[in-house]
């Protein structure tokens, strides 16, 4: 059976201060940018093998990867079924906001102007089984919102446990198909 492995993207300046990013594109914080260079250096030192690393088109995600290509010598390839997902009216307000905490435990609706997880989860479980059938070892790059539903597909989660997952600036994940 393959594998995979998901990165979350290096620090950002909205995560410093705890807003919402979705599909606002925003750009690496300097410690983002070291980050970025250390998650290469362990994928080298931990002997991580990957065919390819797959990244959000967003520049948070873009330059995370180029880094991480830069130092593994992974080849790396923007995969727009990646970028996060748009949170609509909630974009630059707070991650703990009560009326985003609770909207977010809804899957069907979308966000005033944003999209919903239904749809989300769709592209991102498309990719995944695209990543599966291909038979490579991918890194994929992207954003928390996304780690949300790729821990999805490989473990069964409650709406909460959903909801509440969180993945650190440049974590790196591991999933078995």
């Amino acid at each position: 059976m393959g594998h995979m492995y998901f990165v979350r993207h290096g620090q950002t300046v909205w995560n410093v201060e705890n807003k919402i990013c979705g599909s606002t594109d925003i750009d690496l914080t300097e410690k983002g940018h070291e980050q970025a260079v250390e998650t290469g250096k362990k994928i080298l030192s931990e002997n991580i093998k990957a065919d390819i690393i797959l990244y959000s088109p967003l520049m948070r995600a873009e330059k995370t990867a180029k880094h991480i290509s830069e130092i593994t010598g992974i080849p790396a390839k923007a995969e727009p079924r990646l970028t996060e997902q748009n949170f609509g009216k909630y974009e630059g307000t707070p991650r703990n906001g009560e009326e985003f905490r609770i909207a977010k435990r809804d899957f069907v609706t979308r966000y005033d102007g944003g999209e919903s997880m239904l749809h989300l989860a769709q592209r991102i479980y498309n990719l995944l089984d695209d990543v599966k059938v291909s038979g490579k070892v991918c890194i994929l790059v992207a954003h928390n919102g996304i780690a949300r539903v790729v821990n999805s597909y490989f473990n069964d989660m409650t709406n909460e446990e959903y909801a509440d997952f969180g993945v650190k600036n440049c974590e790196i994940l591991r999933y078995d198909f």
